[in-house]
């Protein structure tokens, strides 16, 4: 009985030291090849445009992510993919932009260290000059050169990443925006 209460003593102040062990080093989540990952990444709040008929030019796509308090890291970048819809939709990367709130309520504006495309891949990256801080809720707005000529649904996967050196990507969901073609009136 004795050792079985050591035991479980022992279980007690091993198990409690590694879970206060995250806590004392500001939440950070290292894997044991030293990546760095959020201990609880960021939301996907939503994916949105203004403007959903095809063929409008110069659109923002609107995708706002909520870094919980509980993150345990900043978020430094984040990936857009397209994964589904008839065409391929190109983003200007020089008018790329990203603020504080949602689309509705907009806070500060949020520096941008670089923002690069992979039309290869359909990737859109998107690196923020100060890592955006736990408990934080912020918009990306990336313009196109114009909607789909096609209308349809369109998916892009949204991948987001610490800050550090080796890090990896969680997914965050799927934004999904429709495209409608414009209905024509006759008289």
């Amino acid at each position: 009985m004795k050792y079985v209460t050591s035991f479980f003593s022992t279980l007690f102040v091993v198990s409690t030291g590694l879970y206060l062990l995250p806590h004392s080093v500001a939440n950070a989540v290292i894997l044991s090849n030293g990546t760095i990952v959020f201990a609880q990444p960021p939301r996907l709040v939503s994916a949105s445009t203004p403007y959903s008929n095809t063929s409008v030019p110069n659109t923002t796509y609107y995708f706002t992510l909520e870094v919980p308090v509980t993150a345990g890291e900043p978020l430094q970048q984040v990936t857009f993919t397209q994964i589904e819809g008839t065409e391929d939709i190109e983003f200007n990367q020089k008018d790329t932009f990203a603020f504080e709130g949602t689309r509705n309520s907009q806070g500060s504006k949020l520096a941008l260290k670089a923002v690069k495309g992979d039309n290869k891949q359909q990737t859109f990256i998107v690196t923020f000059d100060t890592p955006i801080p736990p408990g934080k809720t912020i918009t990306i707005g990336l313009q196109t050169y114009r909607n789909p000529f096609y209308d349809g649904v369109y998916l892009f996967g949204v991948k987001a990443f610490p800050s550090g050196e080796q890090t990896a990507g969680q997914f965050l969901g799927i934004g999904r925006l429709q495209f409608y073609a414009p209905t024509t009136t006759e008289n």
